[in-house]
């Protein structure tokens, strides 16, 4: 279906045409309609499938020709860098739509303050915020959401397991009831049924395929000890030296530095991202990242969601995700609109069980790689195959 079809309006369409969009993806095709219609949705989409567009599009056609600055549209979200993103893409849609939109979270300088206090307390159409910084700036008494039309909750299941709950039920407080209210979610577990009830009145619901990696990515897995993943990864580096945008996710900000300094010590020019960087600092490396000025990126999870960065050739688990739905997200930052990207993942002898249940989750085997001969053997141990249910092993090198 073309953008065309969706009765946006002819501001709109320009904008999206500008950008170089033709087509919506599925998640458009059925929400904007749902949105546009004044409808409370609940929507399950994985991530790289266009559903920021889905929601900030609609609520752009509401807003185009808006005359006051009262603020109509709250979108909260679990992270700074979402935040940041989800702001870029409305300046860069509404482009010929005169909507004004302000990121509200922590982390920034006294000027930073400033000016969402400003934008909060004399009005902006559009308010992007992560929900401890939005409750710093409630408490001041200076913000008015007395003419709030639409709440959006984007990757509310990461909100929720961030501990956000109580926070999100205090700011929802705050809202008019007469509302439109949507929530999107890479996951639906029971707790986000459990809120939708709670906040959504007679939602229409949309569900498209929870928690499978994007069918652009090329999956692999390493089977390793832990002294093993360096020399590994060299070597998985140095076999694709056309790779320009590369992340490596890990379990802890100890180890993103000291896999930069094994990188580095390699000959790997590479990056740091974790919050022990400021905010300034985390944008400063994600930019030269995007400008592939810098070719590789090591994080945690915090870049696992909400970080919008195209064309990434390849994601490196050097550590299993603890959750199977983190390793989908993770997965998911490379092969987005329908390109193609790869993902392997280094999993140690004690992490066997985590990559059954991810193998359980995506209802499919990961194909499993040989480790590089001069590496040596690696681990060796069965893993139950959960779509033949036979089991199965590495190869084993003599």
């Amino acid at each position: 279906m073309k953008f065309t079809e969706l009765n946006l309006n002819e501001q709109l369409l320009e904008a999206i045409s500008h950008m170089g969009f033709v087509n919506a993806t599925p998640i458009q095709q059925l929400a904007i309609p749902q949105i546009l219609g004044n409808k409370d949705l609940i929507a399950c989409a994985q991530t790289g499938t266009g559903k920021t567009a889905a929601f900030i599009l609609p609520i752009l056609n509401k807003l185009t020709g808006k005359e006051d600055y009262s603020i109509d549209t709250l979108i909260i979200v679990p992270t700074r860098e979402l935040a940041v993103q989800i702001e870029q893409e409305i300046q860069g849609l509404s482009y010929f739509v005169s909507v004004g939109s302000k990121a509200i979270y922590g982390g920034g300088s006294g000027k930073d303050w400033d000016l969402q206090k400003a934008a909060l307390k004399d009005g902006t159409d559009i308010i992007v915020a992560t929900p401890g910084k939005l409750l710093s700036h409630i408490a001041q008494g200076y913000v008015d959401f007395s003419k709030v039309k639409h709440l959006v909750l984007d990757e509310a299941d990461k909100m929720l397991d961030m501990g956000f709950t109580d926070d999100l039920m205090s700011i929802i407080s705050k809202l008019p009831e007469k509302r439109q209210t949507l929530m999107f979610s890479a996951t639906m577990p029971n707790k986000i049924r459990e809120l939708a009830k709670k906040i959504l009145k007679s939602p229409e619901e949309i569900t498209l395929s929870i928690s499978k990696p994007a069918e652009g990515v090329k999956q692999a897995v390493y089977l390793t000890y832990d002294n093993q993943k360096v020399p590994l990864i060299k070597h998985i580096l140095t076999e694709r030296p056309n790779y320009s945008s590369i992340i490596i996710f890990t379990s802890s900000k100890r180890k993103v530095s000291e896999i930069v300094h094994s990188l580095r010590k390699n000959g790997f020019p590479s990056q740091g991202v974790s919050s022990n960087l400021d905010q300034s600092e985390r944008e400063e490396v994600l930019q030269g990242f995007r400008s592939k000025r810098i070719r590789i990126v090591v994080a945690t999870d915090v870049m696992s969601r909400g970080i919008d960065i195209k064309e990434i050739n390849l994601v490196i688990n050097y550590d299993t995700p603890f959750d199977a739905e983190d390793y989908v997200h993770r997965v998911g930052r490379t092969a987005r609109a329908n390109t193609k990207g790869e993902a392997i993942t280094l999993v140690n002898e004690k992490d066997m069980k985590k990559l059954a249940q991810i193998q359980k989750l995506i209802e499919s085997d990961i194909t499993q790689v040989s480790l590089p001969i001069e590496l040596g053997a690696g681990p060796e141990f069965n893993i139950q195959s959960n779509s033949s249910r036979r089991p199965f092993k590495t190869n084993r090198r003599n």
